[in-house]
């Protein structure tokens, strides 16, 4: 029997495709991502591609780990953007996309190895400052910002089937579909893990 959010996602989704060719030069990463995304009616091209990007960032470059997957956050409440299973179906990477509240990076962060954070709208200062002190216990969390300017630049390579280079280097992030390229430069506003940027 299918779950009823299954149903709803499959009649209400619209469905992106991507091919990203990553060339991450700071870590040595180079390969090669096919990816379909379920966009829920509510989001925007740029929480979209704010998405991908994370995905991109975090995926395992082979076959020797776990995938990273697309979850369903805006369709159900207790999953993630995206999620890293071992095969127990332990959850090893856990990924938000916006503005997570306390409650949730608390309950989450008890469960999860790590969990990554990327907070993408002009208000991400405020947000962050009403939850620093109180989270800073908090080792596997990472928070990243995404400068407003630079995710609303993102969000014009919005295609339903996209074709996208994504190049790493001093930790600047070039994402570019052949006629246009947007530079993204993500901030830690916490945590210490390498990946993610």
């Amino acid at each position: 029997m299918l779950n009823p959010g299954t149903i709803f996602m499959a009649l209400k989704a619209t469905i992106y495709k991507a091919q990203i060719q990553l060339s991450d030069i700071d870590h040595h990463v180079y390969c090669d991502h096919s990816v379909t995304l379920a966009r829920h009616p509510s989001e925007t091209d740029e929480r979209l591609l704010v998405r991908l990007l994370a995905f991109t960032l975090n995926a395992p470059p082979g076959q020797d780990e776990p995938p990273l997957e697309f979850a369903k956050d805006m369709w159900e409440p207790d999953e993630p953007s995206l999620w890293q299973k071992d095969a127990t179906g332990r959850i090893l990477h856990w990924i938000e996309v916006g503005q997570p509240d306390e409650k949730r990076l608390l309950r989450t962060s008890a469960r999860v190895d790590r969990i990554t954070a990327y907070s993408f709208t002009s208000s991400t200062g405020i947000w962050w400052k009403g939850l620093e002190t109180r989270l800073t216990r908090l080792r596997n969390l990472t928070i990243w910002q995404i400068p407003a300017d630079q995710s609303q630049a993102l969000s014009a390579l919005a295609q339903r089937a996209m074709q996208l280079q994504v190049t790493v280097q001093d930790a600047a992030i070039w994402v570019g579909d052949g006629t246009r390229s947007v530079e993204v430069s993500p901030k830690r506003l916490w945590g210490t893990q390498e990946s993610g940027a």
